[in-house]
């Protein structure tokens, strides 16, 4: 049988630091405010050359070095954000093209702060079916640039951050043993960005509305949130064979502290056994559970052998859970570093010359080719009376015009912020 064992973990968070003092700056709240009601006291904000992919870069290479993996024997890559660099081509695809994982597939996954436990579900699954063997998942958010900073109920919330784990295939007991996935899209608008995909494009009065950043309900979320989280983590503690009592150490979804407090006293459980650091980088969505993750390894909150179990909740509405048996980190030389770093310039070298390769086929067989750029063809005349060539080179009498779909593409114009990355670096 084969079991998904996470070898590898990482993080990355901007330098900048957001306190709440400077918040009440912004908005009308206090220190008192927010830390009362959340038990946040600072986050991390994207500074102008962090993206959702070079901050999941920066995750995948510190887990790829934990693991003692390169990005060339990856198998598959996932990626589970609500902020990805762009509608298409994924976020994943960047990730890929900079680790030189040549071999590996790579998809977005779009669960909100759920997102990272169903991507961790997906890998293990691969590993389990035997269609991968190692699995690079990744939790990258950059919610600042989608945040209303005129909102107090929001804009207080939410930080920036990536992390990452890497899973590997084995024939030893143990790893992710159950996961546990749902969801219930009647609550879909209690969470929700409403502007910039299909169904409402990004307008000038969308922009004016503020309908490209989060709109919450927070009263229904922290409730949804406060049923869901007990649900989850006493069903995938079952599924594992397991009691509540045998779990060493849970690490949640970090969105709000009372939250976690509550599910600690539904379960029985001190909080104490619960792995929180919401004080420093707020909700930080689908990189939150990772980021957890990596630094609780890092610190010594995790030992081999553990038993953990990870829960989110968001967006969706989605909610989900995974039990696991924590590995052993497995020792890497510093040769071995240095030679998986020189491995990602020859990937970043490779990308440029893919590109430029490109470019000159283009205009190399461009030219060559007439098909491929054939020439001007004529469109009917106005009254008619002179049929001329269209798209298939044949003759057309037609005297109407098309009807046509015009979109105002102006009406993407630059949604007005709050500049929060110019001062007081972290």
């Amino acid at each position: 049988m084969r079991y998904a064992h996470i070898t590898g973990w990482g993080k990355y968070v901007p330098q900048r630091v957001l306190t709440n003092d400077e918040l009440a700056q912004m908005v009308e709240t206090s220190d008192g405010w927010i830390r009362d009601r959340t038990g946040i006291a600072e986050r991390r904000i994207a500074g102008p050359n962090d993206t959702t992919a070079s901050m999941g870069i920066a995750a995948a290479i510190e887990a790829l070095d934990v693991a003692g993996v390169s990005g060339s024997q990856l198998d598959l890559i996932i990626v589970a954000t609500t902020t990805p660099e762009h509608l298409f081509p994924a976020t994943a695809c960047l990730v890929q093209d900079a680790l030189g994982a040549t071999r590996a597939g790579a998809f977005d996954l779009s669960a909100a702060c759920s997102g990272f436990v169903y991507g961790l579900s997906m890998g293990a699954d691969a590993i389990r079916a035997g269609s991968a063997n190692t699995v690079l998942v990744v939790g990258s958010e950059t919610l600042s640039r989608i945040v209303n900073w005129k909102d107090r109920n929001t804009c207080v919330l939410f930080g920036d951050g990536a992390g990452a784990v890497v899973l590997q295939a084995s024939d030893q007991p143990g790893g992710v043993l159950s996961t546990l996935l749902r969801a219930d899209g009647s609550g879909g608008e209690l969470l929700i960005v409403p502007a910039g995909g299909s169904k409402q494009p990004l307008t000038s009065e969308a922009l004016e509305r503020n309908l490209h950043t989060i709109q919450m309900n927070g009263r229904e979320v922290f409730r949804f949130a406060a049923r869901v989280m007990d649900r989850a983590t006493r069903e995938v503690i079952y599924k594992a064979g397991w009691t509540t009592d045998q779990v060493d150490i849970f690490v949640p979804h970090q969105a709000n502290l009372r939250i976690i407090e509550l599910a600690a006293k539904s379960l029985g459980v001190p909080l104490d056994k619960f792995y929180c650091n919401i004080a420093r980088y707020g909700n930080t969505s689908a990189a939150s559970i990772p980021i957890a993750l990596a630094e609780a390894a890092e610190s010594g909150a995790l030992h081999p052998k553990d038993r953990v179990v990870i829960v989110g909740f968001g967006a969706g509405l989605t909610w989900a859970a995974a039990a696991m048996e924590w590995s052993e980190p497995r020792p890497t030389r510093r040769s071995q570093k240095t030679l998986h770093r020189i491995g990602y310039g020859v990937a970043s070298v490779r990308s440029r010359a893919l590109r430029l390769f490109r470019r000159v086929e283009d205009r190399i067989f461009g030219t060559l080719d007439p098909t491929l750029h054939p020439p001007p063809r004529e469109l009917p005349g106005k009254n008619g009376s002179e049929p001329n060539k269209v798209a298939d080179g044949r003759e057309s009498t037609s005297t109407s015009r098309p009807e046509a779909v015009t979109t105002n593409n102006s009406a993407r114009a630059e949604a007005s912020t709050v500049n929060v990355n110019n001062s007081n670096s972290g």
